[in-house]
């Protein structure tokens, strides 16, 4: 039996919720993965061994960096693994932000291209959302309507 070893870059998703309504992004078109489509804001993991609340400190920073957006309270919700189109192998952690403040607009214009802000039935009668959104979205609803 062969074992395969992966080494992964750890990427954070934050899914922020407001008015019943999800902020998204359209990546702007020079990035490296999934250029002109819709996402939620995120990035790589930037933080050295001993640091602690690394997932919440990034979905943080990354919200903060992308849209200018503060948030509170981080929840877990679901984690995939990808491969990037560069061919590296990404964990993909998705979580639920809790909106603090700010008004979101695109803080970070070579990576985010609009800001949008979408109701569940917006987003799931659109045609331009990649199946692993619909996916984190079906899963944050999902989460949000059990509480």
């Amino acid at each position: 039996m062969m074992i395969e070893e992966y080494g992964y870059v750890v990427n954070v998703d934050g899914v922020v919720v407001k008015d019943d309504e999800y902020l998204f992004i359209e990546r702007g078109e020079n990035e490296d993965h999934a250029a002109g489509l819709l996402a939620f804001p995120g990035g790589k993991v930037e933080q050295s061994p001993g640091g602690t609340e690394t997932i919440e400190k990034t979905a943080a920073r990354e919200l903060y960096e992308e849209v200018g957006v503060k948030v509170g309270d981080i929840e877990y919700i679901c984690s995939t693994t990808f491969e990037a189109d560069d061919g590296t192998c990404c964990l993909n952690i998705v979580v639920l932000c809790e909106y603090v403040a700010g008004n979101a607009y695109p803080r970070a214009p070579d990576e985010v291209a609009a800001v949008h802000w979408l109701s569940y039935d917006e987003i799931k009668a659109r045609t331009d959302v990649p199946e692993f959104i619909e996916h984190f979205i079906d899963r944050t609803e999902k989460a949000r309507n059990s509480g």
